[in-house]
């Protein structure tokens, strides 16, 4: 996915080894999402060309508002994004709605920076420090600089976009994450909420692509986001995940006594305030 005239059909077709696609120097060449199923190194893959997205404002044909919903669709059909962003342009806002749009649907995602031929040393300074400021925010993101048109950088997409793949379907036993979860608390505690501490007791897997981690506990719905933010980082570096967002979702444990009086007989409740009673007359005794 990205914007129009980045190259997306080009580097469809580089991918592709043959001219599949209409790739044309001109925006809005592709109009709908074509997906077109190949083979390489006997691993089997569907790849999906879609229509460029530009900014709300800018959009007012309905064909156009078509190819955008079919690209959004494509985007939720598809296992791995490549997001393509024109290097000669550098980031703009667009391409981080697009990065958010790929975010929102848990895709796991690799960035193209195509166009990345005949450039000049100071541009592409430049560039890799604006991909460095611009993508902060999605640091397990494997960036290649490529150039769709001749090939360069191209092949060396596949291997990110494997792990990106084998990280987003990530399948753990509930013994092996809750060790892991157990490892991490004892590391550095959960914070203190309320003078009480969140206790994290156990955790299993809730979903793949994006993986998804469940941690059960009480008061955990209270966590903070830089725990929230470490706890992602343990599990990504235990299991080496790439390429994929991670998510965790914390279920508080309900208390099944909660709103409930106690219910005792009368003979108990008698007992009870004869001790009161002589505890009461004992601590008078004890000031005088």
């Amino acid at each position: 996915i990205g914007r129009p005239n980045v190259g997306k059909s080009t580097l469809v077709n580089r991918l592709l080894g043959e001219e599949r696609v209409v790739a044309f120097d001109q925006p809005g060449t592709t109009r709908d999402s074509i997906y077109i199923p190949f083979e390489r190194d006997g691993r089997q893959y569907t790849l999906i060309d879609t229509a460029g997205v530009r900014r709300k404002g800018k959009v007012d044909e309905m064909i156009e508002k078509f190819s955008i919903v079919k690209t959004l669709q494509a985007m939720k059909d598809a296992h791995v994004v490549v997001i393509v962003v024109d290097a000669r342009e550098g980031i703009v806002e667009q391409d981080l709605h697009l990065i958010g749009y790929a975010l929102e649907a848990g895709r796991a995602m690799v960035i193209a920076i195509n166009k990345w031929d005949n450039m000049s040393d100071y541009d592409r300074k430049q560039c890799k420090l604006d991909v460095e400021r611009r993508f902060d925010f999605i640091p397990w993101a494997k960036i290649h600089l490529i150039s769709a048109l001749h090939g360069t950088g191209v092949g060396e997409m596949y291997p990110s976009i494997h792990r990106a793949y084998d990280s987003s379907h990530l399948k753990v036993s509930p013994a092996k994450i809750t060790q892991i979860l157990n490892d991490a608390t004892d590391a550095h505690q959960p914070p203190m909420v309320q003078g009480r501490r969140i206790k994290m007791r156990y955790a299993h897997m809730g979903g793949q692509n994006p993986p998804t981690i469940v941690i059960h506990g009480n008061k955990v719905d209270k966590t903070p986001h830089d725990y929230r933010r470490y706890l992602e980082n343990v599990f990504r570096k235990v299991y080496k995940l790439e390429g994929t967002p991670v998510r965790i979702e914390f279920k508080t444990s309900e208390n099944p006594f909660e709103g409930r009086k106690s219910q005792v007989d009368e003979r108990t409740a008698a007992r009870k305030r004869r001790y009161v009673q002589k505890f009461k007359k004992a601590e008078k005794k004890f000031k005088r």
